[in-house]
């Protein structure tokens, strides 16, 4: 009984986050507004999203003493806030934690900035990965 009741509290105080390990066709659907956005097509998005994050919400990597949160592994250095760079520049308005959910209201705006701000190349994965042979990407569902 006693080990029950601390489990309790994290459960209390920490609710879960609903984290997703989206589909490619799934992905596709919900990513349908950024077609086309800037120039880059869904199969470029759904290949890079797959190359950085595997179409997992809730991926977190250390890269160079920046964090990268979610499925656009959107960094806490320039875009978004978290307790780990006090200095951020936080240009998203919005904290870090918040691209480890399954809406991706919220990664979409901040992905568009860096699209505008920093162009498709801004994800590795997409130069040297997601640039050219594209079929494979595309979701027969939509």
């Amino acid at each position: 009984m006693m080990s029950f009741i601390p489990l309790l509290l994290v459960g209390i105080l920490f609710p879960a986050i609903q984290a997703k390990q989206f589909t490619k066709c799934e992905l596709s659907q919900v990513l349908k507004p950024m077609d086309g956005y800037k120039g880059t097509t869904l199969p470029e998005w759904i290949c890079t999203i797959f190359h950085i994050s595997g179409y997992d919400t809730q991926t977190i990597l250390n890269n160079n003493g920046r964090t990268e949160y979610g499925l656009f592994q959107i960094n806490n250095k320039i875009w978004c806030s978290d307790n780990q760079i006090l200095q951020s520049r936080n240009i998203c308005d919005i904290s870090c934690d918040k691209f480890l959910d399954d809406d991706l209201t919220d990664d979409m705006m901040c992905a568009k900035k860096i699209l505008d701000n920093k162009g498709i190349d801004y994800w590795l994965a997409h130069k040297a990965l997601c640039s050219e042979k594209l079929e494979q990407w595309l979701c027969e569902d939509l």
